[in-house]
């Protein structure tokens, strides 16, 4: 396994050592025995792809190279520049954004599972128990924002002006009776977050590595379709790749449904 920390300096190091790594042999891009480098976020993406990578992946002709990576920015990055084949992390509005935002291509693969968006609060138990100008913190990144404003808006905290749902940012809202203050957030800090805000709406997988509990929740993401599935992508070129192939057949597999279910029950939902 393989971490990359791209908040840190030494993310820089890593991410150099792997497109090295790749110099110093075969191209593990043009290679088709070679091991095929997915970036994946540590949970529960890593954890999903070990089991692949342990378990099903021999049988299958290939070798799952498992690099794990704490944002959500240098995993496309890292798959654009070559250092990867591959990524594990997002949702297609997010994908669409990056991709719009940096000018680059990748290519979805297939969809793998949800992990539904929630709101947290150390402090009330309810949603309508927030008071008046209560600080409401929210993922910074655009698709995640317009996300988690719907969600909000699901509950009647907040409204939305119409037809803004789907792009939804602050300026889109229509009526804020609580005057709640709407704090943008790095993603991966929001459930720290949770210590200072009131509430704060937190992306599943920071969910499941600060072990907060869906059952606590005051307001949990509908999964009935829900467009945030997260991803297999790799870069348009190597779409026709066997081992990109047989990889998104294995995320989608029944076992792979049934490790999802029993690893994750409710936080983690095969798409």
């Amino acid at each position: 396994m393989r971490r990359i920390r791209a908040l840190a300096a030494a993310a820089l190091v890593t991410v150099s050592a792997l497109a090295l790594a790749a110099c110093g042999g075969a191209d593990p891009a043009k290679d088709p025995n070679a091991a095929i480098r997915v970036g994946v976020s540590p949970v529960p993406h890593a954890e999903i792809l070990r089991y692949v990578a342990d378990n099903l992946a021999k049988d299958k002709g290939i070798k799952v190279d498992v690099v794990e990576i704490n944002d959500y920015v240098t995993p496309n990055t890292a798959l654009a520049e070559g250092q990867l084949e591959a990524n594990y992390f997002q949702h297609k509005p997010y994908l669409e954004e990056f991709q719009a935002s940096r000018n680059v291509k990748l290519q979805p693969v297939g969809a793998v599972h949800i992990e539904p968006l929630a709101v947290f609060s150390k402090k009330v138990k309810k949603i309508d128990e927030l008071q008046p100008g209560a600080k409401v913190a929210l993922p910074n990144d655009p698709s995640n924002l317009s996300r988690s404003l719907n969600l909000l808006a699901s509950t009647g905290l907040i409204t939305l002006k119409p037809g803004t749902e789907q792009k939804a940012t602050k300026s889109d809202v229509a009526e804020n009776p609580k005057r709640v203050e709407l704090l943008e957030t790095e993603a991966a800090q929001l459930p720290r977050s949770l210590d200072d805000a009131d509430a704060a709406v937190v992306n599943g997988n920071y969910q499941l590595e600060a072990r907060l509990d869906l059952k606590t929740a005051l307001a949990v993401e509908k999964a009935e379709g829900n467009p945030y599935a997260n991803l297999l992508v790799t870069r348009p070129e190597l779409a026709g790749d066997n081992r990109v192939k047989v990889l998104a057949d294995l995320l989608r597999s029944q076992q792979v449904r049934d490790f999802i279910a029993k690893t994750f029950p409710g936080g983690v939902i095969p798409a």
